[in-house]
């Protein structure tokens, strides 16, 4: 594989691999966009430009996309493909899944394109915003902390629906950044215009949603690349798990950050691929 004349060989499997070529073309290509993500505060759907344009750059030989939204005439299509009862069910032929980052795509060898990431950005919880601002909450406006909502939850919807498009994978490329009050994984003090030191206790009932979320990742550790599907056995029967890959915490999360998290997802997306010799 010829990236800007750069030979890029796969000497080994998962995260050393995808390591090792990161190192290798970080003064390349995918190194500026790096650099450029350091210099601007961008939304997810700009860093997956910046990845599919450094993507772009590095590997010639491929072709890729990056579309806002898949079709669920297109989930159910491929549904179908396997078994006839699945992907049947559909009342509004418009529906589509529109993640935050887009969805990018590399073209294979039968001239099929192959989802390789898929981003997306969530906030929830303004309480630190609030008590620096001196701003009280709640009805009767006496409040520090507002209780939590549930809308995060529609994030599960998304990825139940990628998993439908990609059960057949061995690959599954879905980050989610989280940031906000309700995702804090640990405990700190805030200061208000006042003087007094309030304390925002991460593993409280009333803020924290995180455990809302974990249903769809099998309450796995967090902040951790799932991007390789993992095989379990249960009565001699193996069975496939597909792992979205989410990101907590209370802070808004940095440009470069994203594009460090996301880059990884697509490269070990790739890197997959190749192992089954399934791209040109």
């Amino acid at each position: 594989m010829s990236t800007d004349n750069n030979d890029l060989k796969y000497t080994g499997k998962g995260q050393a691999s995808r390591l090792s070529l990161q190192h290798e073309i970080a003064g390349g290509p995918l190194g500026i966009f790096g650099e450029e993500a350091k210099k601007h505060d961008l939304n997810i759907g700009d860093v997956s430009i910046l990845i599919y344009k450094a993507l772009n750059q590095n590997y010639k030989n491929y072709k890729f996309r990056l579309r806002n939204s898949i079709s669920k005439i297109e989930i159910n299509r491929n549904l179908k493909k396997f078994n006839p009862l699945l992907g049947e069910t559909l009342f509004v032929k418009s529906a589509s899944i529109k993640p935050d980052g887009g969805v990018l795509e590399v073209k294979d060898k039968k001239s099929e394109w192959r989802v390789i990431l898929v981003g997306e950005s969530k906030h929830q919880g303004n309480d630190v915003e609030k008590i620096k601002a001196g701003i009280k909450q709640g009805k009767n406006k006496d409040q520090d902390f507002m209780a939590a909502g549930n809308a995060i939850e529609r994030v599960h919807k998304n990825i139940l629906e990628f998993r439908n498009l990609m059960f057949n994978e061995l690959h599954f490329p879905y980050i989610v950044f989280f940031q906000g009050s309700n995702f804090a994984t640990e405990t700190f003090t805030i200061n208000a215009p006042n003087g007094r030191a309030v304390q925002l206790v991460h593993n409280s009932g009333l803020l924290n949603r995180i455990d809302r979320v974990t249903a769809a990742n099998y309450s796995a550790p967090i902040n951790s690349n799932y991007c390789r599907n993992q095989f379990i056995e249960t009565e001699n029967v193996k069975q496939m798990l597909q792992i979205p890959s989410l990101y907590f915490q209370c802070n808004p999360w940095k440009t470069e950050e994203m594009y460090e998290y996301m880059l990884e997802i697509a490269l070990d997306s790739i890197l997959i691929l190749n192992e089954k010799k399934q791209l040109p």
